[in-house]
């Protein structure tokens, strides 16, 4: 059986949350309401997102590299 991919980010999105308020001992929204996707039109368009990806955590403020964040699955250029 298919499922539709708005259905299956719902639940995951769900489940996180839920389990993301419950570790933090707070309530509230974890994700943005709307998801984006982009069409990657090429390598350069590939390397772009995925840098924009590697930065998302010093953007954060959680670490001053992006190669300090533990969970980074993207090896550095």
């Amino acid at each position: 059986m298919a499922y539709p991919l708005p259905a299956i980010l719902k639940l995951i999105k769900g489940i996180s949350a839920r389990n993301v308020n419950k570790l933090l001992g707070i309530s509230g929204p974890v994700w943005q309401k709307e998801s984006f996707d982009h069409v990657l039109r090429g390598d350069g368009s590939f390397q772009e997102k995925l840098e924009y990806i590697r930065q998302n955590p010093v953007r954060r403020g959680l670490v001053a590299r992006p190669e300090d964040y533990p969970w980074l699955w993207i090896a550095p250029k």
